[in-house]
């Protein structure tokens, strides 16, 4: 199925603010757009174990509040809250890192259901290095996948080679890196680190130098 890239990226409101992770400065990476279904079929397509392969990833684990997951070639955590069909909460970890990931859905209108994720991230020598794209992007993709499978649940998830290989797939995901740069200036970061830190995402994403 063909996909409209620049359609995709204008479908995601991004921002990113100033907290705290466990007593240490962290920050916000928020990300949020409207989907054209129900907030009921939304959530299923975000928890029921058997969609998330189709536009994500294989999750395993107790998928359930205090139970852990981990996905396939990704993060694994434990769920800290779960009220369906409004708020999913968990932690986030990689390797020695820690984060959290928040998830809520709420109806937009008659027929449409909005999904708004949060991930907090710890102000480590990663986010330095790569800012706020270096999840922003990766959820970016994923919120992508999840709209192609709202619209076409019975879909196959594009090969990942051959999409890492589209150029026009690329190219968003350098706009992607781009609009989080942006995002963090917006935010309070310094324009020049903001665009280094953005610059380095999209060549970590791509494949770049």
């Amino acid at each position: 199925m063909p996909i409209d890239f620049e359609r995709q990226l204008g479908a995601v409101q991004r921002s990113v603010s100033h907290t705290e992770h466990d007593g240490k400065p962290a920050r916000a990476v928020t990300l949020s757009r409207t989907y054209p279904t129900s907030v009921e079929d939304l959530w299923d397509a975000i928890s029921n174990p058997e969609r998330l392969p189709r536009w994500f990833a294989e999750v395993t684990g107790e998928l359930e509040p205090g139970g852990r997951f981990q996905i396939t070639g990704n993060a694994s955590g434990q769920i800290t809250a779960c009220v369906p069909p409004q708020h999913l909460a968990t932690t986030w970890e990689i390797g020695e890192e820690t984060s959290r990931v928040e998830v809520r859905l709420e109806q937009d209108g008659d027929i449409n259901a909005r999904l708004t994720l949060t991930h907090i991230a710890p102000v480590t020598g990663f986010w330095k290095t790569y800012g706020p794209g270096a999840v922003g992007v990766g959820w970016e993709l994923g919120l992508m996948g999840l709209a192609l499978h709202v619209e076409t649940p019975d879909a196959p998830r594009p090969d990942e080679a051959e999409f890492a290989a589209d150029p026009d797939a690329r190219a968003f995901m350098r706009h992607s890196a781009e609009a989080w740069g942006d995002a963090d200036i917006a935010g309070g970061e310094d324009a020049e680190t903001a665009r280094a830190s953005a610059k380095r995402t999209a060549n970590f994403y791509t494949g770049g130098d």
